[in-house]
């Protein structure tokens, strides 16, 4: 039981630093970024080259690679999703050609092989009797960090304010004097660096290779229907189903069975809660 426990906190953090960043950049562009894997990929594969192809220390390598990869998304955003952002399916295609071509390109630059990401901790914690690798453990406390620190930022500051006001109406902000489509970067920048640094927490413990962001991209949609389409504390609620639920079965009847789990658990939403369990229109 403590296993399941320790073992879903961690797939539960690093869930919800994925679907946080992207239930905030809905909530906030209103915009569905079929991308938002390909900035976990981008993530753990600028450690890898930070680490393994120039030495820099990994504690130094990781802050590098999500702000490598804010400063992508923010590109990505001003120069193809604000001129599209009138048409909802615009932006899904052209966020999908994005993350092909992020795919393809790290295919032609690295090839297929698995690439290997130094730890933070490489030794192994034991918590009641539980042996957790420390990079785990590492990747659960940074994630819950992360999320903390991000709460306190959109609650207390006037930045954050200001992100709320143009969730809840930009065109009433814009009024207001708030520069929305700064907001709109920003709110960018913030949701590929969360997801960029989940995917730099977990590259030292999964393999890293080009078509990673595949399936956390799932994941993250999975979760943002469940917990209801711009509502943080629901993505938050979400991973702790998500992430407990498919450790639970990993545990009891087998790992090939967990990816069915966010699929029974979209298709159980629909039916019985569309808007999924704190869904509505405002962010937050």
């Amino acid at each position: 039981m403590l296993e399941i426990l320790i073992y879903g906190a961690v797939s539960s953090a690093i869930y919800a630093l994925l679907a946080v960043g992207f239930t905030l950049i809905f909530g906030v562009a209103r915009i569905l970024n079929l991308a938002h894997g390909s900035f976990y990929a981008l993530g753990a594969y600028a450690a890898y080259v930070f680490t393994s192809l120039l030495n820099i220390p990994l504690i130094i390598a990781a802050p590098l690679a999500v702000l490598l990869v804010a400063g992508f998304g923010v590109l990505m955003e001003r120069f193809l999703v604000r001129p599209l952002r009138a048409s909802q399916l615009a932006v899904l295609m052209i966020t999908l050609a994005v993350s092909l071509a992020v795919e393809q390109a790290l295919f032609i630059t690295f090839g297929s092989e698995y690439r290997n990401v130094p730890s933070f901790v490489a030794d192994k914690i034991s918590i009641g009797g539980v042996d957790i690798g420390g990079q785990r453990l590492l990747a659960l406390i940074m994630s819950v960090l992360v999320l903390l620190l991000l709460w306190l930022f959109i609650q207390r500051t006037r930045l954050g304010a200001a992100i709320l006001a143009v969730s809840q109406d930009p065109e009433a902000a814009q009024y207001m004097g708030i520069p929305t489509n700064r907001i709109f970067s920003i709110v960018m920048a913030i949701s590929a660096g969360t997801a960029a640094f989940a995917g730099v927490l977990v590259s030292p413990f999964l393999t890293v290779q080009p078509t990673m962001g595949l399936l956390p991209m799932v994941k993250a949609f999975a979760i943002v229907i469940v917990g209801g389409l711009g509502s943080i504390p629901g993505s938050i609620i979400a991973s702790l189903i998500l992430g407990y639920s498919e450790t639970i079965v990993a545990y009891l009847v087998s790992t090939s069975w967990t990816e069915l789990v966010s699929l029974v658990a979209v298709v159980v939403t629909l039916m019985i809660r569309p808007s999924g369990i704190l869904g509505r229109r405002a962010a937050f």
